[in-house]
């Protein structure tokens, strides 16, 4: 159990490293500007950097003591925080990656020049081992890290609503024939309380809609914690349309674990009320549970499970009581939120599990995409963290989430409307 003591040290050596951080770096910018004739430029720059850098660090600490598990993660300080830390964060990162890289080449010449003076030039004299640090290095570590500091500005005021249609064509030689072409629009992790621009949302809710899909599904995390964060945007969900029907699943947000609740009774009615906005929205939610989908005769099986997440994430999700009933033979997709419930449960079960669909990691809402790399944080922590995996004759497709929570901002893993097209072959 962690105590305040040990809280309390945390948030020091918390604060101590950023402190540290901003020294590092600033040692960094006083190498980049050395050649610099313009000294009271060069003032105005050195005291710029330790005003901004102290003023986020007061904030910090002011959005730390003022944090409660009670408040939404959308409140306005909670987004100022996230927003400036990585901000400035990753570029200090990238900073201090370059100078700790050329002070450990530093410290190995300095160490192979004094062991070749000592032991076999014999000679006490050691001046010039010691190199000082070069202004290009330094020059090319700020330059690198201006790259994602525009890029998250940009993640900030546009990359958030940038919505992406990401489509893919699977083939299977058992799918029943009626469901050729089949089309199934996917929407994850809308993070409702976060939203703060319906003419935004709503473009993305035209593009969902504009796929002409015979399904759509939601696989998780339609709200940050409280129920009534939906409501403003109930209408607009309530538009998306398709002939087979709109379903959907719950994420380890929608239950509301995150906030300390005065009762029992008050977190499962903010439950109870998220499942009724579900229904208003016109989605059937599935809870462990599945349905037959029908057309010209023929069926699919549709299974939803409630989260399962491994580590430290909620397992409401009861696997075998969503497979009741389905039998073996059936082609079968599978709605579950987190992608580490297809690894543990789903990929070596014994009922074959042709396509399953999940959300959750929103590819950490940072990364690259571009022909030829594909990188996220994020990747360390879920293996398949993103679009399309196969394995063992099975598909898992991960989707990057329609909203976001914490980091105000999306940069380079753009919010996605994906659409899976189902061909017999």
């Amino acid at each position: 159990m962690t105590t305040p003591l040990l809280l309390f040290f945390r948030f020091i050596l918390f604060i101590l490293f950023l402190l540290v951080i901003d020294w590092y770096v600033f040692r960094g910018f006083k190498t980049a500007l050395s050649s610099m004739q313009n000294d009271r430029l060069k003032l105005f720059i050195f005291y710029g950097f330790w005003t901004i850098n102290i003023a986020f660090i007061a904030l910090v600490v002011f959005g730390i003591l003022n944090f409660s598990r009670n408040t939404e993660p959308s409140g306005r300080l909670f987004f100022l925080v996230g927003s400036f830390f990585i901000l400035l964060t990753v570029p200090k990162l990238i900073i201090t990656l370059f100078l700790l890289t050329e002070d450990v080449v530093r410290i190995f010449r300095a160490a192979v020049l004094w062991t070749m003076n000592t032991f076999i030039y014999r000679s006490v004299e050691n001046k010039g081992i010691w190199m000082a640090r070069r202004e290009f290095i330094s020059q090319l570590s700020i330059v690198i890290a201006a790259i994602p500091f525009v890029g998250i500005i940009h993640g900030i005021l546009k990359g958030r609503y940038k919505y992406t249609v990401h489509k893919v064509t699977l083939t299977f030689k058992d799918l029943p024939d009626a469901f050729h072409g089949f089309k199934i629009t996917q929407l994850s992790d809308i993070h409702a309380g976060s939203f703060d621009n319906y003419e935004a949302v709503k473009k993305g809710g035209e593009l969902a809609n504009a796929q002409k899909s015979d399904m759509v599904v939601f696989t998780g995390d339609l709200v940050n914690n409280f129920a009534h964060e939906i409501k403003p945007w109930i209408d607009l969900f309530k538009t998306l349309d398709a002939p087979f029907g709109k379903y959907s699943i719950t994420g380890n947000h929608d239950y509301a674990d995150y906030v300390e609740w005065k009762t029992l009774d008050e977190k499962r009615a903010n439950f109870n009320a998220l499942l009724s906005a579900h229904a208003e929205m016109g989605f059937k939610i599935l809870l462990n549970e599945n349905i037959s989908v029908t057309k010209n005769g023929q069926s699919i099986r549709l299974i939803g499970i409630e989260n399962w997440g491994a580590g430290g994430f909620a397992k409401y999700g009861d696997f075998e009581k969503s497979l009741e009933g389905v039998i073996p033979a059936e082609f079968k997709i599978l709605l579950s939120h987190d992608p580490s419930h297809w690894e543990n449960q789903v990929l070596n079960h014994k009922q074959h599990i042709h396509l399953a669909l999940a959300g959750h990691t929103h590819g950490m809402q940072f990364g690259i995409e571009i022909p030829g790399i594909k990188w996220s944080p994020v990747k360390y922590r879920y293996p398949r963290w993103a679009g399309l995996y196969e394995e063992k004759s099975k598909y898992l497709y991960v989707n990057r989430g329609f909203g976001f929570i914490g980091f105000p901002g999306r940069v380079g893993i753009w919010p996605e409307v994906t659409v899976i097209e189902l061909q017999k072959g």
